[in-house]
Formats: C-alpha cells, structure tokens, sequence
C-alpha cells in the first residue's frame, strides 16, 4: 500500500457520535445500521485497518484517499463514494496540507461488530 510515511499510527481524525443509528431487523434488532460523520485534519492518516462488515464512504467535503490492499489508491472528492467489501483490508488519508477532510461512513453490522480493527504494517 503506498500510505503516507508514519502512518502506523491514526493522526488527524476528529471523533464525532453517530449522526445516524438505526435498527436494520427491528423484530429480532441484531443489525445496526449507524452513519458517522468523520473529520480528518490536513495530512490525517487511518493507516490499515479492516472493518468486520462492509463499508461505504461518502466525501461531504474536501479531498481524501482511500487504497484497498492489493489495489491501487482511489481519490475521492466532494459528491463522491467507496464501497469497500466486509473484511478488506484499507487505509485512508487527507493528502492535502490545508484543508480537512469531511466524509460519511454507513456500516450494516451485527450489534457492535462494525468498529475498525487496526492492521501491523506490512
């Protein structure tokens, strides 16, 4: 993956609540549905990471970049958005020097079975 240097370590993001949580089996409630707005400062880094269920990202604003292991890196600007499969090992970075990086993230999980699990550097 052709992350940034220094980037073993998570750098730049702003924690933020869910905006959104929803039940996706209302009757049975074993799916979550939440959309959490993210905020990564200028030359933020998510390094490798995977996510148990699938992923979709939504840039709100600004430029990010997303690399999926074994693919190469996808630039996603303001309007655009990335699906990334259950399982798949990704990483993310505000490449610019200036400006932040807003963007939505929609996961359909298993109750708390959606959070981030970091990767070791390869």
């Amino acid at each position: 993956m052709a992350v940034p240097a220094n980037s073993q370590q998570r750098q730049g993001s702003i924690p933020h609540p869910p905006l959104l949580k929803m039940w996706c089996c209302p009757i049975r409630q074993t799916r979550r549905s939440p959309c959490t707005r993210r905020n990564t400062l200028a030359g933020g880094i998510n390094p490798r990471h995977l996510h148990p269920a699938a992923i979709t990202f939504h840039v709100l604003s600004g430029t990010g970049v997303w690399q999926e292991e074994g693919k190469p890196p996808v630039t996603l600007k303001a309007g655009d958005s990335l699906f990334v499969p259950a399982g798949t090992i990704h990483a993310h970075w505000n490449p610019s020097a200036t400006e932040r990086l807003r963007f939505l993230e929609f996961i359909v999980a298993e109750k708390d079975k959606g959070r981030s699990i970091p990767q070791p550097a390869k």
